[in-house]
């Protein structure tokens, strides 16, 4: 192991599940663009710096106000890649159904994004939420992930170091599948990972791949 970080699966720290939950209509904040998918991108996001100043703002109530549980990092999307850019909003889709956004809640802890990602990026990929949802599901169940709170607390910590424990963690992943994007501040807020066609692990692009190894990185705690 990298930088002696132990091994989590890949779930919430710890997740309460809200009884009903209210699924909105997602209206398009961009052009269609339909084109052929070549590979995809998962988007994890670090909650402990997705969540500084969200803590009581109501769209990210299940994930940031520490009443539906405490969580590391969670699934903000898996996007689909095509040879002309990110294809998104596909089609006229239909909305989640409740049952189906509570099944996914622990994975990407909020109402909205789980619509929204549905609809900007799933309806690209799958016919129906429940096949989309489900390879991201498979994808995420899939992973270990390092304790990178343990990792935060090492002296010089670099973007390579970050990208490294996750590919030492997960059989078959490679640094160079693992994108890390850092704030402007070299606060960590997404690892990427690059998949083919085929779902298997791949190169990501230098665009995905992100911050370069030697760039100084930290990690917020949280409080």
């Amino acid at each position: 192991m990298t930088n002696g970080s132990t091994i989590a699966s890949a779930q919430a720290y710890q997740c309460r599940i809200p009884q009903t939950v209210a699924v909105p209509a997602i209206a398009p904040d961009g052009p269609r663009h339909i084109t052929p998918v070549t590979g995809y991108t998962l988007a994890l996001s670090w909650s402990p710096e997705f969540c500084k100043g969200r803590e009581t703002r109501g769209a990210d109530r299940v994930q940031c106000s520490g009443r539906n549980g405490r969580f590391g990092f969670v699934v903000h999307g898996l996007w689909p890649e095509g040879r002309s850019g990110w294809p998104q909003w596909c089609a006229n889709p239909q909305i989640p159904a409740p049952a189906e956004v509570r099944r996914n809640l622990c994975m990407i802890p909020s109402v909205d994004q789980i619509a929204r990602q549905w609809a900007k990026h799933g309806s690209c990929m799958a016919k129906r939420p429940e096949s989309y949802f489900k390879a991201t599901r498979i994808l995420w169940g899939a992973l270990r992930i390092p304790d990178y709170d343990r990792l935060s607390r090492n002296a010089g910590l670099t973007a390579g170091d970050i990208r490294s424990a996750f590919a030492d963690a997960n059989r078959g992943i490679e640094p160079e599948y693992v994108g890390v994007k850092l704030s402007p501040r070299g606060w960590l807020e997404e690892l990427r990972l690059c998949y083919g066609k085929d779902f298997m692990p791949k190169r990501c692009d230098r665009q995905t791949f992100g911050a370069k190894d030697a760039a100084p990185a930290k990690i917020w705690r949280g409080l």
